[in-house]
């Protein structure tokens, strides 16, 4: 409904093997495979992980998402609203087992969504006042309308874990689902090993087994496709998919996604907390030119923040982001900023120095920041860079001390992007979002988007979180995504999700 476009997006490869291949090694490959991305399964706890451990299948939700973006039931079969709005009956699926045997039930299901709504996250955006287990029924009371409720329960926070997967805090520390595999090793934070789950109450997948392996590093992914030790390998850094493009043996796929790479800014640092300074720093990032050299894809380059493949949020009467250095220049002069002896900008005896936090898992992303330092000394600015774990961003904005941070965001983490824009510039901002910045109106404007089903009012309402956005640069954008991925020649019937929601592995099989 939200997500324009993604149909063509979807992508189902179905190859033919076209090189000879000894008939024992074929036959092992065609009842397992091998996926390996970036991302590692830290803990067992949806709440930390689940953005991981969702794609994977070992875990549900009750509600669920096509690759259009549009909902379909999952644990839930069907859910439904009261005439005011306040309360939602979620109708529970029937005949569901954990993968140790247990019953999927109406208390276990609320107990994991209880917990997801009283830890940070999206949920917790939710004007929830009650969830509780009816009679084969979930029972959501609200203080106020919220249409957007389903959508929150596709979130992969929302994922519901086995009770015999929780410790005796409540935490969960075992990967016990109700999901098509089942995990028979979990190695935390890099290794896991699954296998069939022939109880799955849908349809069985085509694998016996699979294995998950998190390589941090992109010259390893790239690397162990190239071997075939990796048979379906996630995010690729330019050279690496490159690279494949001229291995016989993988198929290459690039796919545009609803996920930006930006900047977010500590907009109350005395540097940063006047908006001609964010614009200052937007106008000296040349997005042309790093889309060029270094995602590679040229049609990349980010005019505002949601990007085109996010439908209706992207705003296409905007004026669009430029570059403009000088003018950048003339901003900071408004602001009382002057050139020191080595030619960066001084204010009332302090230098514009910032430090800018990112992570290595994105391998686009220090390469970005390597040239943002360029291009903003070029205006004064000095920047140093800090890569290390992904963890930085969210702590720094949690103990005040992160200045600068550059990372990709995904704006289709639920299938309607309410819940990801909500939890990042709602009132208080979000660690992923806003830092040091609120806006009554975009506020007041997300609740009514999330609030009314209503596509006129919710249209309008989009359009004012944009437009203010675009001005105001909370978070200032550099580039739009490509999900770039490789494929071993023979594996089909490989969906691309443009979603990102899951890797398909119920789906896929080796040809015969």
């Amino acid at each position: 409904m939200f997500i324009r476009r993604l149909s063509k997006m979807l992508l189902v490869i179905s190859v033919v093997v076209a090189v000879f291949t000894p008939a024992l090694v074929f036959a092992q490959q065609r009842t397992s495979a091998t996926i390996v991305s970036p991302w590692e399964v830290a803990s067992a706890d949806p709440v930390v992980s689940g953005f991981a451990i969702k794609k994977l299948q070992f875990m549900e939700n009750l509600v669920d998402a096509d690759a259009q973006g549009s909902l379909r039931s999952g644990l839930a079969t069907d859910w439904s609203s009261s005439d005011d709005g306040l309360t939602w009956t979620f109708t529970l699926r029937e005949g569901v087992r954990f993968h140790d045997g247990s019953e999927f039930n109406s208390a276990n299901a609320a107990t994991a969504l209880n917990r997801s709504f009283e830890q940070p996250g999206v949920l917790s955006k939710a004007p929830i006042t009650s969830i509780t287990a009816g009679e084969g029924t979930i029972i959501v009371e609200l203080e106020r309308a919220f249409a957007s409720l389903p959508a929150l329960l596709a979130h992969a926070t929302t994922i519901i874990p086995a009770p015999g997967a929780l410790d005796a805090d409540g935490v969960p520390a075992e990967l016990i689902g109700t999901g098509p595999f089942r995990v028979t090793e979990f190695s935390p934070p890099q290794a896991i090993e699954m296998a069939r789950f022939d109880e799955y109450w849908g349809s069985v997948p085509k694998l016996e087994t699979a294995s998950y392996l998190a390589a941090g590093r992109a010259e390893t992914r790239a690397l162990l496709a190239e071997s075939g030790d990796a048979d379906l390998v996630f995010t690729l850094d330019p050279a690496g998919y490159a690279r494949l493009g001229n291995v016989a043996e993988v198929e290459t796929v690039a796919v545009p996604i609803p996920r930006a790479v930006a900047l977010k800014v500590n907009a109350s640092h005395p540097f940063l907390n006047d908006p001609r300074a964010r614009k200052a720093l937007s106008l000296a990032i040349d997005r042309a030119g790093i889309a060029m050299a270094i995602t590679r894809f040229p049609e990349s380059a980010a005019t505002q923040l949601f990007p085109p493949a996010l439908g209706g949020w992207h705003d296409e009467t905007l004026d669009p982001l430029e570059t403009d250095p000088e003018a950048a220049r003339a901003l900071l002069s408004e602001l009382g900023w002057s050139k020191g002896d080595d030619n960066i900008l001084m204010r009332d005896g302090e230098r514009f120095a910032l430090e800018l936090r990112t992570f290595p898992d994105r391998p686009e992303l220090p390469l970005i920041a390597a040239a943002l330092q360029d291009q903003w000394r070029a205006i004064g600015v000095e920047l140093e860079v800090t890569v290390a774990n992904y963890s930085i961003i969210p702590e720094g904005h949690k103990d005040g001390t992160l200045e600068v941070a550059l990372y990709a965001r995904n704006y289709a983490l639920t299938p309607d992007p309410i819940g990801t824009v909500l939890q990042d510039f709602g009132k208080g901002g979000g660690d992923w979002g806003a830092m040091g910045w609120e806006s009554e109106a975009v506020a007041e404007a997300l609740e009514r988007i999330a609030s009314s089903a209503d596509d006129d009012q919710r249209a309008e309402a989009i359009g004012l979180v944009a437009s203010t956005l675009q001005t105001e640069l909370p978070v200032i954008p550099i580039s739009w995504y490509q999900h770039t991925v490789s494929i071993a020649k023979g594996l089909q019937d490989v969906v691309i999700d443009p979603l990102q929601r899951s890797y398909g592995l119920s789906e896929i099989s080796w040809a015969e």
